[in-house]
């Protein structure tokens, strides 16, 4: 039986509890789960592609079918290099699904070997998304259910330059932040 393999491309900047939700439940209906971070020139992320790299590998570490990868170009290329036959996708709400709708179908025109995925995020993750998170995470509200510990910390100390620094300092003293 052949394996199938999938990929989840976003440009996860932040990743948020909604994306790790997609991660878990697509790695139990795929063989291996790509998590594809794309690279897009037109875009000034908050992270860097090395920054969010880190990130999903520590938080989906403990997947073993699941690994992280970056891209740039067509979906539909890096699928093909990755001998993957879908695409996971997550809709949240119906903007979401036009949106996706055409992506799709403009995937299968151009590799109609290729599936597209949908699933619907758990509903406290429905209206979650990275843009979102950083607003609020820049305007100074809580974003402690949004995203993992680690990207909640990491958020902050990109958004306060102070404290990355003083838990730079702790973290050489042995003193956790």
């Amino acid at each position: 039986m052949r394996k199938v393999i999938a990929i989840y491309p976003g440009s996860f900047d932040p990743p948020t509890n909604g994306h790790l939700d997609l991660i878990e439940r697509g790695s139990k209906i795929f063989d291996e789960l790509v998590v594809a971070i794309l690279r897009n020139p037109d875009k000034d992320p908050l992270f860097s592609l090395h920054e969010r790299r880190h990130m999903l590998e520590t938080l989906t570490g403990n997947f073993k079918n699941v690994r992280v990868d970056v891209f740039d170009g067509l979906t539909v290329d890096y699928a093909a290099r990755v001998k993957a036959s879908a695409v996971l996708r997550g809709i949240r709400a119906l903007s979401d699904y036009e949106y996706e709708l055409q992506m799709a179908l403009m995937n299968r025109k151009l590799q109609p070997e290729l599936e597209t995925v949908f699933m619907m995020p758990a509903e406290q993750y429905s209206y979650l998304s990275s843009r979102l998170v950083r607003e609020v995470a820049q305007l100074g509200g809580s974003i402690e259910d949004l995203v993992p510990e680690m990207v909640e910390r990491r958020l902050k100390e990109k958004l306060d330059p102070a404290l990355k620094l003083q838990n730079a300092r702790k973290s050489r003293t042995g003193k956790r932040a």
